[in-house]
Order: C-alpha cells, then sequence, then structure tokens
C-alpha cells in the first residue's frame, strides 16, 4: 500500500501529540496516512505494554490511519546505527510516503532526538540503490520521501512553518486522550509524571491556540525541516 504521509513516533502518543490535529485534516482531504510506532513504550511511568497496544489501536481508529505498525525497538535504549536504520527502510520502502513526519529534532524525552535522527537518516538511505531489502520474501524497490518533517513537542521549538488544523482539534485531543493511562485523572492514584498534570493536558489546546493567533486562525500545529520551505507561488501562503 503506498501512503501520502508515514508518521514515525518513538513511542505511542507521540505521533498523536504532535500531529494529530495535521494528519486528521490530511485524511479528511483525502490523503492516505500511516503511523509507524518504533517502540511499544513500555517504561512508561504508567499504563502496560498492553494498554499502550490497545490505546495506539484506538487512537489511530480515531484519526483515521490506514495502517498502524510497531516496529517493537527497546523503549529508552534503541540506537540509531544499522541494524535499526534497515528496519526504518523497509517501512519507508513498504509504504512509499511521500512526506515523512517524525519527533522533534532536539526535546526532553531521550528517544525524541534519537527517533528524529534515525527515521531522519533512513529516509536519506531508503533512495540509495545499493541497500537492498525484503518484505515478505520479495526485494523492494529503493524510495526516498520527498519531504522529511519534525513536529513539535515537550519544548517550544520555533517552527519553520505551521499548519493551520481549525476544525480538527476535536479528532486530535480524542485520539490523545485515547490514552487514558498516560494523562490527567484526577482519580489516579499512579505516579505523577511531567505528562499526567492537568497543565500539560491543557496545554495541548492552549499551545495550538497560540500558534494558531500568530497565523490568525483559531488552531495550528508547528513543525521544524532540515531544507528550506519552498512555495510554487506568493499565492499559496495564508
Amino acid at each position: 500500500m503506498k501512503l501520502d504521509i508515514l508518521a514515525f513516533g518513538a513511542h505511542p502518543d507521540d505521533v498523536e501529540l504532535g500531529a494529530g490535529g495535521t494528519i486528521a485534516k490530511a485524511i479528511h482531504e483525502g490523503k492516505t496516512v500511516g503511523i509507524i510506532d518504533l517502540t511499544r513504550g513500555e517504561l512508561g511511568t504508567r499504563g502496560t505494554e498492553h494498554t499502550r497496544k490497545e490505546e495506539a489501536k484506538a487512537a489511530g481508529d480515531i484519526l483515521g490511519v490506514s495502517v498502524r505498525e510497531n516496529l517493537g525497538f527497546a523503549d529508552g535504549f534503541f540506537r540509531n546505527d544499522k541494524e535499526h536504520q534497515m528496519e526504518v527502510i523497509r517501512m519507508i520502502r513498504k509504504y512509499q510516503p511521500e512526506i515523512v513526519l517524525c519527533n522533534a529534532i532536539d526535546d526532553r524525552h531521550i528517544d525524541h532526538g534519537k527517533g528524529s535522527r534515525l527515521v531522519s537518516e533512513a529516509s536519506f538511505l531508503s533512495g540509495l540503490l545499493k541497500i537492498e531489502t525484503e518484505s515478505d520474501g520479495n526485494q523492494q524497490e529503493r524510495w526516498r520521501p520527498k519531504q522529511v518533517y519534525h513536529y513539535i513537542q515537550w519544548k517550544n521549538i520555533e517552527p519553520d512553518f505551521v499548519v493551520d488544523v481549525t476544525g480538527f482539534m476535536d479528532i486530535k485531543l480524542k485520539s490523545v486522550f485515547a490514552y487514558k493511562t498516560q494523562f490527567y485523572d484526577k482519580d489516579s492514584n499512579q505516579p505523577e509524571t511531567p505528562i499526567t498534570s492537568k497543565n500539560f493536558t491543557d496545554s495541548i489546546e492552549y499551545r495550538a491556540q497560540d500558534l494558531g493567533r500568530l497565523i490568525n486562525v483559531d488552531y495550528a500545529e508547528g513543525f521544524t525541516t532540515e531544507r528550506y520551505v519552498a512555495v510554487k507561488s506568493l499565492f499559496d501562503l495564508i
């Protein structure tokens, strides 16, 4: 299956938090989108590997993604090396996306920066003819996405561009809160973490509102890129 967008996250919920509105909007516009989770999030303070799997399935269904896979890398301990790059290359060649979305280049959680570099480098290597991979016993064709964009996560990184997601925040929030074990719950007796506070929960919406304010829309999501942002004409800008 060829996809328009393939979104990678170091952990289940990264994609929803960083790009859920953008993905929901793209799907509404007829684009096909898939999500690849690098790890199962098994080191998370709350929840289990099993609950994260169920939550990820529910969140993907809410967004309407065509596929969701988990590469099962070791949470906290995966590396940006040949072994892991080859697994990501197989996914890129399998789904042949035009656009790849991935973690923030620099962020609080060490897996986010690692995942960002891993996916970005694999996206380049996937286009090299002499790197051979197989899927289901068949040799894969080389494929390099046209663009790799990094969504913004914990840190307030200055975006290179923003996407108007007005009208799609409700879907984004529903997909995020499908991860019931991970976020604010006033009745929970589980240990507190930086993402279980009400302030963090509220920040999902108020950060999108603030980016939207800056471009004169209701809500927006920000992204960074490793190359110049190009438009076909001045009239493509909003």
